[in-house]
C-alpha cells in the first residue's frame, strides 16, 4: 500500500498543475477567451475571478486524493502505453473537476457545515455563487475535448462525448435517490443502495476509466471491463467512506464523527442493521431526527456495531473490489501500469482517511 500512496502523492502535483493550466487562479483575457471565445461586448474578469476561479481553488486547495485522474492515467497507460498516456493526459482533469463540482452542490443539498476540515463553500461564498460554480464545473471539463479534438479519431471522440454525457445523467439520478432516502422517505434495499452508489460515486470513476480506455484505443471489451472495474472501485470507495464516517477519529477531523447519521443517510451499514438489529426501530428514529448531539450519534453507531453491520460492510467492499479486478485483469496486457491499478484497488478499501 505504501507504493501506491507514494504514486498518488507523486501524481497529485502534476494533476493540480494540469488543472491550473485550464482553470487559472486569476482570470485573464486570454483564459476567458479559451473558456468562452471572443467577447461580444466586454468581460468583467474581476467578477469571474471572484465568483468562479477563487471559489474553485478555495475548494481544491483543501486537499483531496485526486484518485480519479490518477486512475485515468493508469488505465490510459495500461492500454495505450506511456506515449499515449503523455499525449492525452489533459483528459485526466475531466472527472476530477466534475467530482468537485458535485461536492459543492451536495453540501448545499445535505445542509452540511464542514468539508475537508473547513466551512463548506456555501458558508463562505453564499449559495448563489456556490451553485453557479458547481454547475459550471459540470461543463468546464469539456474544454479538454475542445482543445485536444485533433488528436483523436472522430468516432472515438463521439464515443468519449457519449460516455461523458451518460455519466452526467447518472450522477444526478444517484443523487436523487440519496436525497429522497435521507429525508426518511422509504427504506432502500441493499441492491437499490448499490445502484445509487454506482450512479453517485461509481459513475465518475467509471467515466474516468471508460474515457481512458476509449481514448487509448481500447477494444469494446476493454472499455466495458475498465468501466465495470472502476464502478466497483467507486462503490467500494463509498462504502469505505461510510465506514470511516462512523469509525475513524482521523476521518472525523475533516467534518465530524457520524455526519452521515446527522444527515439521516441510508448507507449499507444502516440497511444491514435495519434487517438484523432488534433495535432497528430506534435506529430509524435516530436517523429521521437528524441528531446533533454526540450521545445520540454514538448510540446509533453502537446499534450498528452490535448488529455486525460494520464488519459486514467491510467484507462486502473487499469482495466488490476483488470481483471488479477479476473483470479487468482478464482484458489488460501485463504492464507496470496494470500492477499499479491492482495496488490502487486495494488501497482504496484499506485507507484510514
Amino acid at each position: 500500500m505504501t507504493q501506491i500512496v507514494e504514486e498518488l502523492n507523486k501524481k497529485k502535483p502534476e494533476i493540480d498543475a494540469l488543472i491550473e493550466s485550464y482553470f487559472p487562479r486569476k482570470q485573464t483575457l486570454e483564459s476567458m477567451k479559451f473558456w468562452c471565445g471572443e467577447p461580444q461586448y466586454e468581460y468583467d474578469l474581476k467578477a469571474v475571478t471572484k465568483s468562479v476561479n477563487e471559489v474553485i481553488w478555495n475548494f481544491l486547495d483543501r486537499g483531496g486524493k485526486r484518485w480519479r485522474p490518477a486512475m485515468f492515467l493508469m488505465v490510459l497507460e495500461a492500454i495505450g502505453g506511456k506515449e499515449k498516456a503523455e499525449e492525452l493526459k489533459e483528459f485526466a482533469l475531466v472527472s476530477e473537476i466534475v467530482h468537485n463540482g458535485t461536492l459543492l452542490v451536495d453540501d448545499i443539498e445535505d445542509s452540511s457545515e464542514m468539508r475537508r476540515g473547513k466551512p463548506c463553500t456555501h458558508k463562505i461564498y453564499g449559495m448563489d455563487t456556490t451553485i453557479n460554480t458547481g454547475n459550471a464545473m459540470y461543463f468546464l471539463p469539456l474544454l479538454a475535448f475542445k482543445k485536444n479534438r485533433e488528436k483523436i479519431d472522430c468516432n472515438r471522440l463521439v464515443d468519449a462525448y457519449e460516455a461523458y454525457a451518460q455519466e452526467m445523467i447518472n450522477v444526478s439520478m444517484g443523487q436523487a435517490m440519496d436525497i429522497t432516502w435521507h429525508k426518511g422517505i422509504g427504506d432502500p434495499t441493499e441492491k437499490q443502495y448499490l445502484q445509487m452508489c454506482a450512479f453517485k460515486t461509481g459513475c465518475l470513476a467509471r467515466m474516468s476509466a471508460k474515457l481512458a480506455a476509449i481514448l487509448a484505443g481500447g477494444t469494446p471489451k476493454q472499455v466495458e471491463a475498465c468501466g465495470r472495474y472502476a464502478e466497483t472501485v467507486g462503490v467500494a470507495f463509498q462504502i469505505q467512506d461510510d465506514l470511516l464516517d462512523i469509525t475513524s477519529q482521523e476521518f472525523a477531523k475533516k467534518r465530524r464523527l457520524g455526519e452521515d447519521i446527522h444527515e439521516g443517510k441510508r448507507t449499507l451499514v444502516v440497511i444491514h442493521a435495519f434487517k438484523n438489529s432488534p433495535k432497528a426501530n430506534r435506529l430509524r428514529e435516530i436517523l429521521d431526527s437528524h441528531p446533533e448531539d454526540e450521545e445520540t450519534i454514538s448510540e446509533a453507531i453502537q446499534i450498528m456495531r452490535e448488529a455486525g453491520s460494520i464488519k459486514y460492510a467491510e467484507k462486502f467492499a473487499q469482495e466488490l473490489v476483488k470481483d471488479g479486478w477479476n473483470q479487468v485483469n482478464a482484458v489488460l496486457p501485463e504492464s507496470e501500469a496494470k500492477k499499479k491499478l491492482e495496488s490502487f484497488s486495494k488501497y482504496l478499501i484499506e485507507r484510514k482517511n
